[in-house]
This record gives structure tokens, sequence and C-alpha cells, in this order.
């Protein structure tokens, strides 16, 4: 689950990467084994599927070479911030808003306004917790631009502490006081938390926490492409990487997922892992993922647990393409997630 730290490597890499011819080496047939332990050893060749748009076709052909990430974290961050920097602007391109930075409860944040606030929702606001493998910030602009125009709805981006350095539960708590902050201003019914990636982890972590401080649970969340245990990888991450299909995969590591963010806490921690906390009563939610999202299982997952509990909670799949894919403003299907994802929060938030 490494190349997990940073999510938004993934595009960076399709962008540099050189046109590659297909090896002799390569399967041009599929095979599938199943050892005695049940491990399947498969080739498969799949071509670019033609239900997605024209857009997305390109953007999933684009050849990414099958080299292992070996950057450290300060060489991470330091091309996530430039490329979120980027990204930020051309979705303000797209999307005007205005940003400005400011703290609450003591946590950095960052606050985007649209050119105009919508009837009747000058008493609502947004809470997003950004992607980025709780290693780097992939999303405070990206997540957050879209859907402050869309929903003409004020959003605070928190900028809560980052792991290694701040292992969990160190962006609950930065999560938990920015909520707080909100609540001296905003009906809780009036507020929404979501987030993209460890973001969505981060959300539903936010929303168990709050649930057992006895605090007043917002009234709508956002789970985009996560999961809610950390103690064994889903099934979709043998399959695929940050790029879908394409780029390196590693075989997952078996038990504990991304140890730099779990540290010593229990696995099954329900706080840490939501999957194991009691959902009952949770507000309603909005679960989006895709067809090659190495998080998709994490997340059906996770929704499945919402839904047994008895929570009102949905979930969008998109076709055909990667994690986190509407991080990239060129898709007609980003614009459709954003969409989704905006009009969630506008049917839900006041009720």
């Amino acid at each position: 689950m490494k190349a997990f730290s940073a999510a938004a490597l993934g595009f960076l890499c399709a962008i540099v990467s050189q046109a590659q011819t297909v090896p002799s080496s390569a399967p041009q047939t599929n095979t599938s084994y199943i050892d005695a332990q049940g491990t399947a050893h498969i080739t498969r060749v799949v071509p670019v599927p033609q239900t997605v748009s024209p857009g997305a076709q390109k953007f999933l052909a684009r050849p990414t070479p099958d080299v292992p990430e070996s950057l450290s974290v300060a060489q991470q961050r330091a091309m996530i911030d430039a490329w979120q920097a980027k990204a930020g602007d051309a979705y303000r391109q797209v999307y005007p808003a205005s940003i400005a930075s400011g703290t609450m409860g003591g946590v950095p944040v960052r606050i985007i306004t649209p050119p105009v606030i919508g009837a009747g929702k000058g008493d609502r606001v947004l809470l997003n917790l950004h992607g980025g493998g709780f290693m780097v910030d992939s999303g405070s602009l990206t997540e957050t631009i879209p859907i402050a125009n869309i929903a003409q709805t004020k959003v605070v981006a928190a900028l809560y502490r980052l792991a290694p350095e701040n292992p969990f539960p160190a962006a609950v708590d930065d999560a938990i006081a920015v909520y707080k902050e909100l609540l001296k201003t905003y009906k809780p019914n009036h507020i929404a938390i979501y987030g993209t990636s460890a973001g969505a982890i981060l959300t539903a972590e936010t929303a168990a926490k709050i649930k057992q401080l006895g605090l007043p649970l917002p009234g709508a969340l956002g789970i985009f492409s996560g999961l809610g245990d950390f103690s064994k990888p889903g099934d979709s991450q043998a399959i695929f990487g940050l790029n879908g299909l394409s780029g390196h995969l590693a075989v997952p590591a078996l038990g504990v997922q991304l140890p730099q963010y779990v540290a010593r806490t229990d696995a099954k921690d329900p706080i840490l892992s939501p999957l194991f906390s009691d959902l009952r009563g949770m507000p309603p939610t909005l679960f989006v993922t895709s067809t090659r999202d190495l998080l998709l299982s994490g997340t059906v997952i996770l929704h499945q647990a919402f839904l047994k509990a008895g929570a009102d909670a949905q979930l969008v799949v998109f076709e055909g393409l990667p994690h986190a894919f509407w991080n990239n403003v060129d898709l007609p299907e980003s614009r459709d997630a954003d969409e989704i994802m905006a009009h969630f929060f506008d049917t839900h938030l006041g009720k």
C-alpha cells in the first residue's frame, strides 16, 4: 500500500511518461491458475473500454512505466504541492472561486468561496478533509473548488497534520477541532463532511469520533474512494494501482495497511477503522468509487456496513476509471462526479 501514500502521483507519472512499445514478453492471451492456497495467478489482456468518454479513453490509454515509487516523503510533498497548485489554477478556470487562508480551532485551513452563495445557503458549510495517503495534500484545492462552485456553498478545507511525523489520531483530532469551531457558527445539520481517498477514510473516522464524543452529527457525509478497515487489504488492491491497470502494481501487504499512519494503534480500533465502530445513526452518506479503483473494495465494504447499520447510504460506481479520477479536470466524468457530490449535499443539508 506504499503507493497509496501519494494519490496524485499517478496523474503526474501519466503526464511525464513516454510512449512505450509492447515488449515481446507481454501476455497476449488470458490465463488463470488457482494454486493450492487459493491465490489466483492471472494474466489479462484488457482493451480500453468503449463505455467511457473519448477523453477518458485517451486518459486510460496513456502509457505509464511499471516503475515502483522511490521518492522520499519530502520529495513527494514538494511534487504534490506543485501539482496541487497548478491543478487548482486549472480548476479555477472552469469553476471560479476565491481562496483564503485561515485557522480554525488551531488548525490551518483553506476557505473556498464561490462567486455567488446560493439562495438559502449562507448558513451552510462543507468541511473537506483532503486526500493524499495521510502524508501529502493532494486535494485541498482540487476536491473543493468544483464542489464550492457547483453547490454555491462555502467549503473549508482542513490542512490536518500529516504522517509519518503525526500518525493517528492527529488527523482525527484536527478534523474534530475544526468541526467544533464550525459548530459555533453553523447548525450541525447544515454542515457536511467529505473527502477523497485518505480524506474519505478520515471522514468516516471523524464521524465515528463525533459520535463517540457525543457531539451532534453533521447533516451529511461524503466518502469518495475510501476504506474502513486498516487490518487487511481489500481485493481490489491486488488488482489495481493508482492508475488502475497501468503503472506499477505491488503485491498488497497482508496485515496492517499504511503503517506510517496506523503506527502503534490497534488496526481494529473503532475510530481508526470505522468498520468496527457502531455506525447506527450515521447521517445520509454518499459513497463514490469506480471500477478500476484500488479502493473499490474498501469503499463498497464500508458502504455495506453503513447499510447494515440502517444508514441512508448511497453508492455511485463510475465505469472504467481509476482511483480519484475526479482530480482530473479534463474528464467529462469528473464534472459528472462533482455534480453528483454537490447535488447530494444540496439535497441533504438543512433537513
